[in-house]
Order: C-alpha cells, then structure tokens, then sequence
C-alpha cells in the first residue's frame, strides 16, 4: 500500500501554539478507530510499546513507541510509524535511511499494552546497520534441569 503523501515525520501542534512538537497523550486528538483505542492500555506518557518482527522469520528487529496516531498511521499507510522519544516525533522507519519496514499485520496482545507488528523489512532495522537490534547476547546462568 502506498504511502501518503502528507508528512509524517513532525509531530501536530496545539492550536495557537508556537510550532513545536507536541508530547504524545490520550489527551491529544488522534484519528485512530475508537474501538482500536478503547483496547489499548497505554503508559503514563500515552505510549505503547511495539515488538516488530520480521514477518516470513519471526525474528525480531527491534522495539519502538506508539500512540495512538502512530498507530493509526501504521494502519493506514502499511509504513510502520512510530514516536521518537528522544526526537519528541513521529517517524517512518525507512524514510531517511531507505531501510523500510512494510506492514503485514497488527496484533495487539491480552493486555493491550503492547504491540506486536510483523514487517517486511528491506535493509537493517537497527540504527547501527545491524538487522536486528537485539545482536548482543549475554551471559545466563541456567539452573540444572533434572529429569
């Protein structure tokens, strides 16, 4: 599905507002489905984690943050779409790097507080170049198993 042509990488404004990015919020209007939104159980910053995995291996590529319009947008456009915390915006995996992520599915889990997005991913999906952004693993001490 393609993309919209309307920019989805700078947060809305509050009306009246100097043009800054607004944090995101359950206070913030969103076009997300009301039914949708009624499911979520989002944090006190009104995000929602999202699991994304390689939709063919099941691997996963990495962690993000939605809201409710990120998620909305990710429905919509099938571009996975996220808000950048450290940014305070919304961004398109893919769309300065060219590693895209393109949307199979969307499943929100029992508690409705994370997401669980299967991609089609086209380059790294880390920001370090790697595939993954789970690529270090480390050390576990596991307990005998005994039959």
């Amino acid at each position: 599905m393609p993309a919209s042509d309307a920019p989805v990488t700078g947060a809305p404004t509050r009306p009246g507002a100097p043009a800054r990015p607004v944090a995101p919020g359950p206070d913030r209007p969103s076009r997300l489905d009301p039914a949708i939104a009624a499911k979520l159980r989002r944090g006190p910053d009104g995000l929602v984690a999202a699991v994304v995995r390689a939709h063919d291996s099941g691997e996963v590529l990495m962690v993000a943050w939605m809201d409710d319009e990120a998620l909305h947008r990710t429905l919509t456009t099938g571009r996975a779409t996220y808000w950048s915390r450290s940014r305070g915006e919304y961004w398109v995996k893919g769309a300065t790097s060219g590693h895209h992520q393109y949307v199979r599915s969307v499943a929100l889990d029992c508690d409705g507080d994370a997401l669980l997005v299967s991609v089609e991913q086209v380059g790294a999906a880390c920001h370090t170049g790697h595939r993954t952004c789970f690529f270090t693993d480390l050390p576990v001490s596991s307990p005998e198993v005994t039959p």
